[in-house]
């Protein structure tokens, strides 16, 4: 079988496999990317869609965020692909709500967040998609951006393949990794960096180092609407309150306590399969609705109608669009998360990367942790 060679071999085609690919390729080095299913069919494709920085805890995470935001609007720019810049609302319909943001929005300066609290008048000037009936203000964040990433994975892939002749080996199966070589369903590869960025598929090459990671599998399901009327604009990315107990950035307000009790003595349902609530729009104008996040559990192909039902009854308190919330496509995503550390930097050996366990910030921190693996610290040269 076939053998070739190449600078850098990236293991997967997700947003982590892709951003590394981007970063390497664009300083010079020849790059290939294996991805063992015909296109990149992981949660880098069943998620909102969504830039959060916002949701980033103040410190080193919040600023590889704006970092990786950066890098982002660099890709899109260079690659051509459109993007949503629209910041973002998180939604006050309770007094308990309404305290976390005010108070998120009085810290936010100086702890590194570019918000502000919004009435209910400046509130609702800000997208159309709002309930008046229920609203008391929101808060108002400018840093998040909203991509469908379905179009993001498809058309960067093709452009790094035509900008900077990347080599994708599509439904290729790495086997094996040994030392600078990768065994594969299509032959054999060496390089002389190799980086292991297969999201949930992290345990099929490395099994023993996945049994002593941590890691535990998240699953999530979400829906998407069919495209909105005519030149309909949902304005900023929108979050419920219930996200106020979700990101750990809300950490830093004392009133979060009130609403978490207000929530589970209410509403445990919620809090039992982990929803919270938000909604993004594809640049083809269809909203993307959901979330709900189940750890640890036996990961099944059944969603749950309870779950749908749940996410869309709480939406409706304080959203209402032109065509309804009229459902076109309902699925589930599996992530790979660390209960405690925001992602997992593994070496097995010295010229071999495993980046995994980004959890729900794959999207938002891609391009930043990727940066960092070929400049933090002077990355070595390539041998």
């Amino acid at each position: 079988m076939k053998s070739r060679n190449v600078d850098v071999l990236v293991i997967g085609a997700g947003i982590i496999g892709l951003a590394h690919a981007w970063i390497a390729a664009r300083s010079g080095h020849s790059v290939a990317v294996l991805e063992r299913r015909p296109a990149a069919l992981g949660a880098s494709i069943a998620n909102f869609g969504l830039l959060w920085p916002i949701g980033q805890p103040a410190g080193p995470m919040l600023q590889l965020a704006l970092k990786s935001r950066g890098l982002w609007i660099e890709m899109l720019e260079e690659a051509g692909i459109s993007s949503r810049q629209t910041g973002s609302l998180h939604i006050a319909c309770r007094d308990d709500e309404q305290q976390v943001g005010m108070e998120f929005a009085a810290l936010a300066p100086a702890l590194g967040y570019q918000c502000s609290w919004l009435d209910r008048a400046d509130a609702l000037a800000c997208s159309p998609a709002l309930r008046p009936d229920n609203l008391l203000g929101a808060l108002w964040s400018e840093t998040e951006i909203m991509v469908d990433p379905r179009e993001v994975l498809s058309r960067l892939a093709k452009y790094l393949a035509e900008r900077y002749a990347v080599s994708f080996e599509w439904s290729c199966t790495a086997l094996n990794i040994d030392s600078s070589r990768v065994s594969t369903t299509q032959g054999e590869w060496s390089a002389s960096r190799i980086l292991v960025c297969n999201g949930a598929d992290v345990d099929l090459l490395y099994p023993e180092l996945f049994a002593d990671s941590g890691l535990i599998f998240c699953r999530l399901q979400m829906m998407r609407t069919p495209p909105q009327s005519a030149n309909w604009n949902l304005g900023p990315a929108l979050a419920g309150g219930l996200t106020f107990r979700f990101y750990p950035s809300f950490a830093a307000c004392s009133s979060l306590a009130g609403l978490r009790s207000r929530i589970h003595r209410e509403s445990p349902e919620y809090d039992h399969f982990g929803i919270h609530t938000m909604v993004s729009q594809t640049t083809a104008g269809e909203l993307t609705l959901g979330d709900s996040h189940q750890y640890g559990l036996p990961v099944t192909p059944f969603n749950s109608d309870e779950i749908d039902r749940l996410i869309l009854r709480h939406l409706d308190t304080y959203v209402r669009v032109p065509d309804g919330l009229s459902i076109r496509e309902r699925w589930y995503g599996v992530y790979a998360k660390h209960p405690e550390k925001p992602y997992l930097r593994l070496q097995p050996a010295d010229n071999v990367e495993i980046v995994t366990g980004l959890g729900g910030a794959g999207m938002t921190l891609s391009f930043g942790v990727a940066h960092e693996t070929f400049h933090s610290t002077t990355i070595k040269e390539l041998r």
